[in-house]
């Protein structure tokens, strides 16, 4: 379960490409089906007595989801200006939804899956282009291979743009391919979940064997496809990363993620410590102490822009007009810019302490969902990756 805010205006162009049709639509949860801990309004409370305040008790009694109870105690006073502290900081990657927003909504992830909903065309390639164009240190006249927006509809062949990707410093060739497997991810649940066909008002999803060829094939993508695979996996191993470095931050009995069922608490912090120890057994998945390691001065400036630049990639998912894939593009997005916060918070969460709250390093619980969600999504990925190479020795 997470909470969204699928009405936040696009902060860059003027929205004109909402998708109307049904299966674009996000069925938000009932207030009766929330559970008690998460809808408290306190993202950063995982325990118990964190929320057994008068604060969850008006919560309780609200007739609107996200209403907003005005009156605060000193200790929520304190509490709340430590969280915007952090949240300002500059290790923050990501724009975060307030889930006190009266336009929060609390939507089952699981009733809304990520699939083909047929939100596509330009306004869809705007949201991509204005992604890749703007926000990955690109400049103009170097157009991306198989780009429709780019003049000529994307012709090139792709080797000015490689040859100035190579040219690039490290850092930020890893961004280019951070967004690239981003973007071959959310392409293969379309595919591996794309509407066959609809007889009598039944949908039927599964694997659409043309779409992935035309977005993967060496041949049909002039030998683009294998290279946003390549990056899909290179992004499985950066959040894999980020969950061994985030582990202690869990393991410790102060956070026992909280919604109010007792024993499905315990199973789920069960459930998630056994991920990090998963997470433990292959150890080397990728070295971000090699990025920002030059001088200090200018490794500062080149964090500090590559925080920026992914900032301003998460906003631009306000731009989405479709709401399931909104709903889905600003999770994966912002359990990536999660992933990086923790990659680059490795000191702050080795001194914490462990029977009290942190104040180097903390994760809301939206940030958590988003994590764990992104890293699922990506595991999905590459499950039906697997699916389609078997379909296609099958036909051959």
């Amino acid at each position: 379960m997470r909470a969204v805010n699928l009405k936040r205006p696009c902060p860059f162009w003027a929205e004109d490409g909402h998708c109307s049709i049904k299966d674009c639509h996000v069925e938000p949860c009932p207030e009766s089906k929330i559970p008690v801990g998460i809808k408290a309004g306190s993202s950063n409370k995982y325990s118990k007595v964190a929320n057994d305040t008068k604060e969850l008790e008006d919560c309780e009694q609200a007739n609107k989801l996200g209403a907003i109870n005005s009156t605060l105690s000193n200790q929520s006073k304190e509490a709340f200006i430590d969280w915007a502290r952090y949240d300002d900081s500059q290790d923050h990657f990501c724009e975060l939804d307030d889930e006190r927003s009266p336009a929060a909504q609390y939507v089952d992830l699981l009733l809304n899956p990520e699939r083909y909903t047929g939100y596509k065309g330009s306004s869809a390639w705007r949201v991509w282009n204005s992604i890749y164009e703007e926000n990955c240190f690109k400049p103009r006249s170097v157009y991306r291979p198989l780009n429709p927006l780019a003049p000529g509809r994307g012709e090139d062949d792709g080797e000015s743009f490689y040859t100035w990707l190579e040219g690039l410093c490290l850092e930020k060739r890893v961004f280019y391919k951070l967004i690239s497997g981003l973007h071959a991810s959310i392409n293969l649940h379309l595919c591996a979940n794309y509407l066959l066909e609809e007889t009598w008002g039944k949908p039927s999803w599964g694997p659409n064997m043309k779409e992935f060829k035309r977005r993967f094939d060496p041949v049909e993508t002039k030998g683009e496809g294998p290279r946003r695979l390549k990056n899909l996996y290179f992004l499985y191993l950066i959040e894999l990363r980020a969950l061994s470095k985030v582990a202690p931050y869990f393991e410790r009995s102060i956070v026992d993620l909280y919604t109010g069922n007792v024993e499905e608490d315990a199973d789920t912090k069960m459930l998630l410590l056994n991920i990090f120890q998963d997470t433990k057994s292959f150890p080397m998945h990728f070295d971000e102490k090699s990025m920002f390691a030059g001088d200090k001065k200018g490794a500062k400036s080149l964090k500090e822009e590559f925080r920026l630049h992914f900032k301003n990639i998460s906003r631009i998912m306000d731009c989405v007009g479709c709401d399931k894939c909104r709903l889905w593009g600003k999770l994966q997005t912002q359990g990536l810019g999660t992933a990086l916060k923790i990659l680059f918070s490795e000191k702050e969460i080795q001194k914490l302490p462990e029977n009290s709250p942190s104040k180097g390093f903390q994760l809301t619980r939206q940030e958590i969902v988003a994590l764990l969600n992104a890293f699922g999504r990506l595991s999905t990925s590459i499950r039906e990756l697997q699916n389609f190479k078997v379909l296609l020795q099958h036909r051959r």
